[in-house]
């Protein structure tokens, strides 16, 4: 498991080609993702609710959450990275939504938050760098209200062998090659290609969620397994 201060120095020395160079890698297929993610997270009926979004990065999923919300409602992005947050701040202020969305520095582990204060957590493409994966599940269930929703976006490794062979070729050689041009960091994207190989299947990250206490753990498959979505809910 990484260290919560490489993990800082790491995303602070690529925040500032983060975002361009995601959409350009998944190409563009990042924002299809959590606009499918949104439906298990804003309320259908329009109702407000209180959000938090963890390990926010540079806020796309954020930003996303913001302009679908119920009026009333109140979204928190936080996350470890101060660098990655100056650049989510900036995108807020170009979109007019600075009132909408409060964001926050912190350890995603130990957020220092109330008990049971949110209705939804969402955690887009960060839990496989958390120090401690278990820690943060059950950060995320103490933070959620009875009946409250954690919705995880996670890349993965597709199940068939034929797709998981080239998605390996182009994730283990192209990827850190265009990654490094790109940001000067070869390093950094060699660690986030490892990171994906390295997170678990989803039978056996469901298992984990349960284990940690959550109820009602399910998973999506989005674009032949590149991505995966899993949900599960706190016990009312």
């Amino acid at each position: 498991m990484p260290k919560t201060d490489n993990i800082r120095g790491l995303f602070n020395s690529i925040a500032g080609d983060y975002d361009a160079l995601n959409h350009i890698l998944s190409l563009g297929i990042d924002k299809t993702w959590r606009r499918r993610a949104l439906r298990e997270i804003v309320d259908a009926e329009g109702k407000p609710q209180r959000i938090l979004d963890m390990a926010c990065g540079t806020g796309d999923f954020s930003i996303a959450i913001a302009k679908k919300m119920a009026p009333g409602s109140y979204l928190l992005g936080m996350d470890i990275t101060e660098g990655m947050l100056e650049v989510m701040r900036r995108k807020l202020v170009r979109r007019g939504l600075s009132d909408a969305v409060d964001t926050r520095c912190g350890d995603c582990l130990s957020t220092g938050l109330e008990d049971a204060s949110f209705d939804r957590i969402t955690l887009a493409f960060g839990i496989r760098n958390f120090p401690d994966r278990e820690a943060g599940l059950r950060e995320a269930l103490r933070l959620l209200r009875p009946g409250g929703q954690l919705v995880i976006l996670e890349l993965s490794v597709p199940r068939n062998r034929f797709i998981a062979f080239f998605y390996k070729l182009y994730f283990k050689h192209l990827l850190p090659l265009v990654g490094g041009l790109f940001s000067g960091d070869k390093a950094a994207y060699r660690y986030l290609v490892a990171s994906v190989l390295a997170f678990p299947g989803p039978g056996e990250w469901m298992r984990t969620m349960r284990d940690c206490g959550f109820d009602n753990v399910r998973h999506r498959a989005f674009s032949l397994g590149i991505c995966r979505m899993y949900c599960g809910s706190k016990k009312i």
